[in-house]
């Protein structure tokens, strides 16, 4: 427990974060500060904190597990594409995204849309969508802060009990903090663990052989193809560029690129944040391919016979999940600490890795933030209680979420890594399609923005109600559910669903991209007057 202790005095002094913020917030009462921090945020935590609300519990746990199941790929699928992607589309859309809210006044992006397209009643569809898709980045917060808990205190605190602590901290800072204890909270977060993944490797893998040790104990086994790409194909390989496209279509992250205080603080973040992706990026990968050949640690010991079990045809199918939840590699980082670390550093580390498992809380501010303004603002209920219930609704709608969530999250049967990729990711890389309209595109109407809407939705919902039917075969293996002309239309594979043996995310960017371009064409086109106050005329 002198861990568990350590961890929860980190939980401690994030808690006074969020409260000095809210200290400051009251100085400055008003939906603005709440939300969008008055716009006011420094270069400092203007990176900090847009780099730590998207490294979650994906980054640290979900990689690491991922990369323990499929080796030295996964940096390639997903790190690599993120360092070019996302600093490019934060130059492309981040900034153009906050001029028009400081010259507009817009907190969330459903009120770009409303006023770009002129479209009440489609806006609210699409924060209906928005607000639907967060939930299970908002899940994977949760399951990360249950796990390293209940992992660092060896089971003294169950996963349930340490996912309702992450969930009534996370949501006590951003109830009192709002945005600005929030921004605060993740500056903090981003400094800690970008020190855990130096830490990490400095002292866990040194104490367990070194690179070159693991590397040698892997070569000679099986398990070889651990370093190298075989098992993907070249196309499934680059379908995973088309993932990092969804950051800036991220509710939470749009509204971020709302609190810079200038045009000049995303200079800085654009040239940074491909290096912060590699400091913390390449230690998680490395612990968790290296994990697979420390066979002296009985957890991984565990976790690799399950493996095995699950890819033997001789393994009943009653058994199979169990096995599978045996064998996820979620909690091979903490699993690596616990044995090779002192417990005074344990408990550090833990903190640093508490600290990414943490950033659900931009994604819960950024729900309630587009609740208060893009629904209950909108309907007339600001301007008939005032600006105090608005921020008193969001703060309700803080604790409801948060409740959701924890609820969902005790019960997820995916993996960290797999059910981020499979919805979130995909859902809102399929909402891109809206922000090159609203932008760039001056004949993109609401009808194509609605068809995009109704596209993404149900694509995500068949997804989800496919996974629910066809269970997942063993690790390495694909099911074919339709077959036209020897080409698998719609497979089901052990980590999620396959379109035409790519993943979902290409049909679903491709789908939209085609039917904002279509529907539009073939609409009638915006006012006039509108697009000229987005578009300078000649």
């Amino acid at each position: 427990m002198i861990a568990a202790l350590i961890v929860f005095a980190y939980l401690a002094t994030v808690l006074y974060i969020g409260i000095f913020a809210f200290r400051k917030y009251e100085r400055k009462a008003g939906a603005e500060e709440f939300f969008v921090a008055g716009r006011s945020l420094g270069p400092a935590v203007f990176l900090l904190s847009l780099f730590g609300t998207n490294m979650t519990a994906f980054t640290i746990l979900g990689s690491a597990g991922h990369a323990f199941g499929n080796g030295i790929l996964t940096f390639g699928l997903m790190a690599s594409a993120s360092a070019f992607v996302i600093p490019l589309c934060l130059f492309l859309f981040g900034t153009r995204i906050w001029a028009l809210g400081r010259r507009f006044g817009f907190i969330t992006p459903v009120q770009m849309f409303r006023d770009r397209w002129q479209c009440g009643h489609i806006g609210t569809v699409i924060f209906v969508l928005q607000a639907a898709l967060l939930v299970p980045y908002i899940i994977i917060g949760v399951m990360g802060g249950g796990a390293t808990i209940a992992a660092i205190s060896g089971g003294a605190v169950p996963y349930w009990i340490g996912g309702a602590i992450v969930a009534i901290v996370v949501m006590s800072y951003v109830f009192l903090g709002g945005m600005r204890g929030t921004a605060f909270v993740n500056a903090f977060q981003t400094v800690l663990f970008l020190s855990f993944g130096v830490a990490a490797i400095l002292f866990i893998g040194y104490r367990s052989g070194g690179f070159d040790g693991a590397m040698a104990r892997i070569a000679a086994s099986p398990d070889a193809w651990l370093l190298t790409r075989e098992r993907v194909s070249p196309w499934y390989f680059f379908a995973y560029t088309l993932i990092p496209l969804s950051t800036i279509a991220f509710p939470h992250i749009s509204i971020f690129c709302l609190t810079a205080r200038r045009m000049r603080e995303f200079k800085r973040t654009i040239i940074l944040y491909p290096i912060c992706i590699l400091a913390i990026w390449l230690p998680c990968v490395y612990l968790g391919v290296a994990a697979n050949g420390l066979r002296d640690v009985p957890a991984i010991e565990q976790k690799l016979e399950a493996r095995a079990a699950l890819a033997s045809p001789d393994t009943p199918a009653e058994d199979r999940e169990a096995l599978r939840a045996q064998a996820r590699g979620d909690d091979v980082v903490i699993v690596l600490l616990e044995h090779y670390a002192p417990i005074w550093l344990a408990g550090l580390l833990g903190a640093g890795i508490m600290a990414a498992v943490m950033a659900s809380d931009s994604q819960i501010l950024a729900l309630s933030t587009m609740f208060t303004e893009d629904v209950f603002t909108y309907y007339g209920g600001t301007e008939r209680f005032g600006e105090r219930t608005q921020v008193a609704t969001g703060r309700a709608f803080v604790v409801l979420v948060t409740a959701v969530a924890y609820l969902l999250a005790i019960q997820a049967p995916q993996s960290i890594f797999d059910l981020a990729v499979q919805y979130a990711f995909t859902g809102y890389a399929a909402l891109v399609p809206l922000l090159v309209g609203a932008l760039f595109w001056r004949r993109s109407t609401k009808w194509g923005a609605l068809a995009v809407a109704l596209w993404t939705a149900g694509l995500v919902i068949g997804v989800a109600v496919f996974q629910s039917v066809v269970p997942a075969p063993p690790p390495g293996q694909t099911v074919a559910v339709w077959t036209v002309g020897g080409v698998d239309i719609l497979a089901r594979g052990a980590t999620g669903t396959s379109i035409f043996g790519l993943l979902p995310v290409v049909t679903a960017v491709i789908g939209s991209a085609l039917l904002m371009w279509v529907v539009s064409l073939v609409t009638p086109p915006p006012q006039r007057e509108v697009v000229a106050r987005y578009f300078a005329e000649a």
